[in-house]
Formats: structure tokens, sequence, C-alpha cells
């Protein structure tokens, strides 16, 4: 018996001694073992950030939807009270698809289908709205549960599409989104919180136990520098013209004084609600696309002249109708002419390609190149949009002796939209470019505004280089300029038209680019269209002319300017004038007009209605037609006077800017 009782005591002692480890040493692992096993982790996703434009409007938020989940295995076992007899019955598979599928939208049919097998976590439906969620909910279906997902929306559509964005399938756009949404991913994805709930066997997350949530910290709010008001009027004036001329494509630049864009518009574009459409264009053409300038770029080697002190507005230069330089067949200019005595006023205003060069070869080619440079040619904006160009520009040491003349009137460089409007905005600020910009800065959690670092001015020209190249411009939107579509009543407009072929490609590139008003200028505007239809007209001022004047229009109504009176502030176009004086009624006999062109006053079409004319001009065409509505027929080809032709970067060279600008 003695033996017996030891026995059963040091078992006893045993039994107690596992009791105490469980209950008192381990305790606690045990418990957190158990828990872990009832327990379910969620992640708690960041709200991403909201993209603003200037004025506080939303171009792009995110909203919570969920993700239906289920365990198959569970469904079988749901039970509903019969209102007769108050008892539960169970009514399995069949009776939760006939609750859940007028709630999802889906036939009874297919919703069982979703709700039967043996899966752990099948889905049932995504981006369900939480009041619907809620309903589900209140069915108590065993296993059938949500996770909480952001769906991002773009209020802006199609007009902002290809700037803001989009974003992947997670929610995030570092390896799956494009435009803004990509560039800004790290400031706008915030950081994902987590959730640790217990739950019982069916999935359930029971009411009392434990949980442990960690906040999730959201992105931060992005505010741009677009007028969502600016880009709708410049997206439907390109679009419109775009459908009207049956060309390839086109895009509108608004820039302020200081470098920021207020809007960037293209058409194409997409529907960042539908991106499975065919034919769109997801890329930003404003940034990305390359194009050779033409007349435009005349701005920049007659702006270096003036810089230099090799030329000023009244210098009078004797310009041919053909001009003998590196290549055998000799320049020349978009239309026929005699030989004609201009000022370099006059050159700017008939955009006349030898005139350029008599003016620009004055410089050493690393001279040129400098100033080119400096006007932000050859490398990408402050922006650093993704996948932006820097446009083609080789160093001058590349230079042959052809392409040092086509640069200077915009062949053998390529520029983008954003840069090439970047050029005028360093006019219209006296000199001084700041690089573009779109982002003004940020929003944290707490409301408090970051502004975005601004890129370090740059002086290109001297104040009264740029002042004498502003009044220059302003001649091109005149009767006795090539852009008098471009005109607003009551406005002083500076700006310069260009047309430029594209030849790998073919067809043409049509453009306008200027500011206002003139004395003050508010917004830089550029206007690109690429490849008119057949048929169809490829001048720059007629093409572009006309949706600068909507855009300027809109853009300075907006900002409050009044149109006032127009004083004229013209130099001397010709040698008549400069020992005459400019007359008060148009360009008398013998006198710069390309074929088609108006017989007027030289006073700007702004003081008057500035409507699209419809002369008719003969001989070759010229951009000086273009601004008084030239003929729709393509100029003659360039290889009726020289065959010789660039492309940005070669060696290469071509006669002239074949329709002039």
């Amino acid at each position: 018996m003695r033996v017996l009782f030891v026995v059963t005591l040091f078992v006893f002692t045993l039994f107690a001694a596992q009791l105490v480890r469980l209950q008192v040493v381990d305790a606690g692992r045990i418990a957190a073992e158990g828990l872990e096993v009832r327990s379910e982790r969620t992640d708690l996703p960041a709200r991403r950030g909201v993209v603003l434009d200037t004025n506080g409007v939303v171009l792009a938020s995110s909203v919570e939807r969920r993700t239906v989940l289920v365990d198959q295995n569970l469904v079988p076992r749901y039970s509903v009270k019969d209102p007769e007899t108050k008892k539960r019955r169970t009514v399995g598979v069949d009776g939760a698809a006939e609750a859940m599928a007028p709630l999802l939208g889906l036939s009874v049919e297919d919703m069982r289908s979703r709700l039967t097998g043996t899966d752990l976590g099948a889905v049932v439906a995504r981006r369900i709205e939480p009041t619907v969620w809620r309903k589900i909910a209140a069915l108590e279906i065993p296993g059938v549960a949500s996770q909480t997902e952001q769906v991002r929306t773009y209020p802006g559509g199609e007009p902002v599409a290809p700037l803001v964005g989009w974003v992947g399938p997670d929610g995030t756009a570092a390896h799956a989104g494009g435009g803004l949404e990509h560039l800004l991913d790290a400031s706008l994805m915030g950081t994902p919180g987590e959730a640790v709930r217990e739950i019982s066997r069916d999935s359930r997350v029971i009411p009392l136990g434990q949980q442990t949530i960690k906040p999730a910290v959201p992105g931060k709010n992005v505010r741009l520098t677009i007028d969502q008001d600016l880009q709708y009027v410049a997206y439907d004036a390109i679009a419109r013209q775009v459908k009207e001329l049956d060309a390839e494509s086109g895009y509108a630049v608004v820039l302020d004084r200081r470098g920021r864009l207020r809007a960037a518009a293209q058409y194409p574009g997409f529907d960042p609600d539908d991106r499975s459409k065919e034919g769109q264009v997801f890329g930003s053409l404003p940034f990305q696309d390359t194009f050779e300038p033409g007349s435009t770029a005349k701005v920049m080697s007659i702006g270096a002249a003036l810089a230099e002190g090799k030329t000023n507005p009244t210098t009078l230069y004797e310009v041919p109708n053909r001009l003998q330089r590196s290549d055998p067949k000799p320049f020349k200019d978009s239309h026929e002419h005699g030989t004609l005595d201009l000022t370099t006023a006059g050159i700017v205003a008939q955009s006349s390609n030898i005139g350029t060069l008599l003016i620009g070869e004055q410089m050493p080619k690393a001279t040129l190149e400098s100033y080119y440079r400096k006007f932000g040619v050859g490398e990408k904006t402050a922006v650093g949009f993704p996948g932006e160009s820097a446009g083609i520009f080789a160093p001058s040491s590349q230079w042959n002796e052809t392409q040092w003349y086509t640069l200077m009137f915009g062949q053998g460089v390529a520029m983008t939209a954003v840069q090439d409007a970047g050029v005028f905005q360093a006019i219209a600020n006296k000199g001084v470019r700041i690089s573009p910009t779109l982002v003004e800065g940020t929003y944290d959690e707490g409301g408090r505004f970051t502004a975005a670092p601004a890129p370090d001015p740059v002086r290109v020209l001297p104040p009264e280089a740029s002042e004498q190249m502003s009044r220059m411009l302003e001649t091109v939107v005149s009767e006795s300029g090539t852009a008098q579509t471009a005109a607003i009543p009551g406005v002083r407009i500076a700006g310069k038209t260009g047309t430029a072929q594209d030849l790998a490609k073919g067809g043409f590139v049509s453009s306008f680019i200027g500011y206002a008003p003139a004395e003050n200028p508010q917004y830089v505007v550029a206007v690109i269209v690429n490849r008119p239809g057949k048929g169809k007209p490829i001048y720059g001022g007629t093409v572009a002319g006309p949706v600068f004047r909507d855009i300027m229009s809109f853009a300075l109504k907006k900002a409050g300017a009044r149109p006032g009176r127009v004083v004229p502030q013209h130099y001397p176009l010709d040698k008549f004038e400069l020992e005459n004086g400019i007359p008060e009624q148009g360009p008398r006999p013998g006198a710069i007009r390309p074929p088609g062109a108006p017989i007027g006053g030289r006073t700007p079409t702004s003081t008057s209605d500035a409507k699209p004319l419809t002369t008719t001009p003969t001989g070759s065409g010229s951009d000086g037609a273009d601004g008084a509505g030239a003929s729709t027929t393509t100029p003659t080809r360039r290889d009726a006077e020289r065959s010789s032709t660039s492309t940005p970067g070669s060696s290469s060279g071509s006669s002239s800017d074949p329709a002039g600008r």
C-alpha cells in the first residue's frame, strides 16, 4: 500500500507540475498561440493622395470599394429564420445565392456557381460600393467576408488623362502606372496599416474579441499648376481642329510668364474610365513627341544676333530670291520674290529664311549653339515627366556647314511642344527663361502646404534685345504679317508661325506660338498640329492661329484682362519705310507682301474682327499667305529647287522652311 501511495503521489505531482507549467509558466505563450490561430490579419490600404488643379478642383481621387470573398466550405451552413415558426432553417448555397444575386446584379445561377466549391477564399465580386456590402453583411452568410480596396477615379476625364496618368491593378503606379500618378507615386501612395482581429470558426469577427489596429498613413495631396477650365478649353479647341483637318494629332500648351504650365492638352488622348478602347494615346505628347520647329526657331537665331550686337531691328539687308551657301542647291524663301531690301523687323514679319541666314551667319557655330541651349533646347524641363524627351540637338562641333544654316530656321533640330513654348516664355519674361513646372506643391495629413522647389531662372537675352524681339513679333500678328488669324480684338499679341515638313512621316507640322498682352505678357500659348490631311491647309497661321486665338481669348478673359485700344509698336520693314516712314495705309505696291496677303493698313487686325480670310494665293505659297487664309494646296516640292533635306541631328541640310514658316 505504501508503494502504491508513493506512486500515486508521484503521478499526481507530475500532473500538478504540468498544470502549473500550463497555467502559470507557459500560459502567455499558449494563449498567444491560440489567439494566433483564431486571428485574421488584414492589410489596411492607405488612402492615395488626391491630385488637384491650381484652384483645388479634383483631377484624381480614390474611393472606398469592397472585394467580396467567400469560404465556399461554410456557405452550406447558411440558415434563415422562418417568419412563421420563428425557428431557423438551413437554406444553404441556394438560399445564399437567391439573397446575394439581386444585390450584386447577377443571376441566381451565376451567384450559385461562385458560392459552390471548396475554395477557402474565392472572389465573389470586386469594386462593390460600401452601401451594397453592408446589405450583404446583414445577411450573415457563413464564410462571406470582404476586403477594403481603394479605387482610383478621374473626374477630369479625357482632357487631363495623359497628364494625370493612371495607376496599376494594385492601386499604385510605381510599376504599372503612368503620367503624374507614376512620377508622384512616392508622395501619393502613403503607408499601409494592418488590422489583427479574432475570428470564429465560421470566419466571422468576434465582436468582443481581441484586436490590434495599426492605422494607415494617407498619401499626400498634390496641387498642380494646371487650370482645369483652361485645360478643357485647350483640349476642346485642339480636338476640333485635329478632327476638322483630318490631322494625325495636335497639342496646345499654355504657360504663364513664370513658366507654370496652365494647360497641356492633346488630341487624341485616352479615356481614363476605359483604357481598352482602340486608337488611344497614353503618352503625354506635349512632353514626349518631338518635331522640327521650323520658323518658330528663328526667334532664337535672330534673338541671339540681337544679343550679340550683330543686328538691330532696323538693320537693312539685301534679300535675294536665292542664296548660295554650302550646298550646291541654293536656299530659298517659301514664295518667289525679287531682290528685297528688308530690315531685321521685315525679315521677322515675313519669316524670310534667306534674311534669317544673312543675320545668323554673322555668329560662330558655338555662339549659336550656346543661345539655343540657354533657350532650353536639348534638355528636359524641370517637370521630369515620365518618358519626357530632351529633343534632338547635336553639339556644334558635329554640325557641317549645311546644318549650321538649316538650324537657323528650325530644321536639323527637334523639340517638344513644352520646350518650344518655353522659348517664347523667355522672350515674354524680358529675356529670362524659367523652366516649365507642373507641380505647385503638396499637402500633408494636417493640411499643411509645402511648395515645390522652383527652378533657377536663366538669363538668355538682355532686356533690350528681348524687348526688340517682342516688338518685331507683334508685326507677325498684323496685316503685314503671317498670323492674322491669331489676332484678338483690342489685344496686342506677339508671336510666330511655323510650318515644317516632316521628312520621316511625310506631311507638315503647323504651329503658332505667341503671348499676350504683348506689353505685359500674362500667358504663352503654343499650338502644334501634326500632318493635316490631304487637301487641307498646312500653314501655321491658318492651321494653328485660330486655335491660339480661342485659347488665349479664354485665358485672358478668365484672368480679368480687358481689351483696349491697340497702339502699334512697329519698326520699319524695308528700305522705303526707313527713308520715308511707316505708311498709314497698308503695304504700298512693291513692298514685301506674300502672295495672297490682303492689302491693308499696318494697324494690327486686333483692332477689328480677325476672321480667317479665303484669298487664294498665286505662286508657291508662303507662311505670309498662311496668315491670310492661304491656299490649301501643298507648296512646291523641295526638289524643284533643291533636293537636300535634313533630319534632326543629321549632317544634311534643306533649302528652306518649305512652307515658309
